[in-house]
């Protein structure tokens, strides 16, 4: 396939952009870098909005940009069901969750697991974050890298170092407030550019939005009533529905990336205000990403052509660099590289939050916030040239299969560790020994079930509930540990909770 030259325009705008983003790092830096609270908790003071945008933005990868359009433009609209579930466990999260994330105060998601399971527990679930979201890292960077020079003569080596600089960079420097700021400019430039492609879509083709809808509705390319039936050769919503409700369960209860967001509001009220935005932004998403596909789908059935054996996954970018006039083109390649940011832009804060607070301060102690601080940057620094250079390894050799299977193994637990969060709040009998068990069972039974023909889908509803199920089940072989759990599980929510023994 031919590729595409940028040009001198689109350049211009596509640098104009990545100087913004850094200097959003640097008007940060001194305020981020007073103390631990301020470098991992933006002191508290974000606007509930904002923190709503920035959760939506970590949510969204350029992976996302991408592949949700390629999704539409293959098949239809069933997987928007995912985007839906995002409602049914908002109110979940703020009635069960939210109140132990904030009565305990926490800067990582896995102190509240010290506090009813033991350190152990806490140590092992924050290092299996980290060394994921290394690996995230490297295919949040790699993934665009390879779809937008498939397309354009862009140097792939450019395109990662750049992204992965720019981020080590902003985000050494702002702390989680630049992150979040740096997220809702990113936020508002994805959904900008995805509805600029949209509108310019529909504008290059005969018959316009009409004509569109007619037409896609003919094909079934948005629902038809094959995705409610099971074993049928459409996506069941119901599966996706349901398995998105455990995705997310993990990414909004088990993942620092997105329960850091939880401590950045002044209050209760706010960081639940902050889901409700999130939510929002998630439903906007599904005509915006959805259209996106339906329409680049009716684009190159009628007036368009795609070149011989052309790989979807760049339907996007290609659309962009070969349809759009100059500008327009730079501004939503920006788009992209804003997708990508702005979930490593996170990712690498909150893989420092963890070495700090989990690692550093846990065993050694909270003596010079300044001292942290540093070790929280330079932390930065290590993850993200790690994350970089096996993004650059993958680019180079093309193996992006061993890194997706690390990728697998790790995220195993994910899930799973979920499924923990959720046997300490809602039962007292899980003990530490027992939900261990419970893990590793978990990620055993996962492990196989991912070999089977199951959607991944169903793969999270089974992880999810083997290891609340065995967790349960095998804490009834331990003894109790004496720990107090007053305040640390659903009877007891409105009590204060002090640590010490069962009382």
């Amino acid at each position: 396939m031919e590729k595409v030259g940028l040009g001198t325009v689109n350049w211009v705008v596509l640098v104009v952009y990545l100087i913004a983003m850094l200097g959003v790092g640097v008007y940060f830096t001194r305020r981020s870098g007073k103390n631990t609270d301020a470098f991992f908790k933006g002191g508290g003071k974000i606007p509930a909005w904002a923190a709503g945008f920035s959760i939506y933005a970590t949510t969204l990868s350029a992976i996302t940009f991408m592949s949700t359009p390629e999704q539409a433009f293959l098949t239809d609209w069933s997987y928007a069901a995912g985007n839906l579930a995002i409602f049914a466990i908002i109110p979940v999260l703020i009635h069960f969750y939210i109140p132990f994330f904030r009565k305990l105060n926490v800067t990582t998601a896995y102190e509240y697991l010290e506090e009813r399971f033991g350190v152990s527990m806490r140590s092992v679930s924050s290092l299996l974050f980290i060394l994921f979201h290394i690996g995230r890292v490297a295919i949040v960077v790699y993934l665009p890298t390879l779809a937008i020079t498939s397309v354009s003569n862009i140097n792939p080596v450019l395109i990662a170092a750049v992204v992965g600089i720019l981020c080590i960079i902003y985000t050494f420097l702002g702390g989680m407030e630049g992150v979040i700021w740096s997220d809702v400019i990113q936020g508002i430039l994805l959904l900008g550019g995805a509805l600029l492609i949209v509108f310019m879509g529909i504008n290059m083709i005969d018959g316009g939005f009409a004509s569109i809808i007619q037409d896609a509705n003919e094909q079934g390319k948005f629902i038809t009533t094959d995705n409610f039936k099971f074993g049928t050769a459409a996506a069941a919503i119901p599966i996706i529905f349901l398995g998105s409700i455990f995705n997310n369960l993990h990414q909004y209860t088990a993942s620092q990336d997105v329960v850091q967001r939880y401590q950045t509001t002044s209050s209760v009220k706010e960081t639940n205000k902050s889901l409700w935005t999130n939510g929002v932004l998630a439903l906007i998403t599904i005509p915006i990403f959805y259209g996106m596909g339906t329409v680049l789908y009716m684009y190159y059935s009628t007036a368009g052509t795609l070149p011989e054996g052309f790989n979807t996954s760049a339907v996007v970018p290609y659309f962009i660099v070969t349809s759009l006039p100059v500008g327009v083109a730079g501004l939503l390649i920006a788009a992209i590289f804003a997708a990508c940011q702005s979930t490593i832009s996170s990712s690498l804060n909150s893989i420092s939050a963890c070495v700090v607070t989990d690692f550093k301060q846990r065993f050694f102690g909270k003596n010079h916030e300044k001292t942290d601080v540093l070790l929280a940057r330079l932390t930065i620094i290590a993850a993200g040239i790690l994350g970089m250079t096996a993004a650059l390894y993958l680019v180079a050799t093309d193996r992006a299969e061993t890194w997706n299977l690390f990728l697998s193994i790790t995220g195993l637990f994910g899930v799973p560790i979920a499924g923990i969060f959720a046997l300490g709040i809602f039962t007292k009998r899980a003990n530490t020994p027992g939900v261990f068990v419970g893990l590793i069972l978990a990620a055993i039974t996962s492990f196989f079930i991912q070999k089977t023909g199951l959607s991944p889908f169903a793969v999270s509803m089974v992880s999810f509930f083997s290891s609340v199920v065995f967790g349960y089940i095998a804490s009834f072989f331990f003894p109790s540990t004496g720990k107090n759990i007053v305040g640390l599980t659903i009877y007891t929510k409105d009590e204060a909770y002090v640590k010490g023994p069962a009382s």
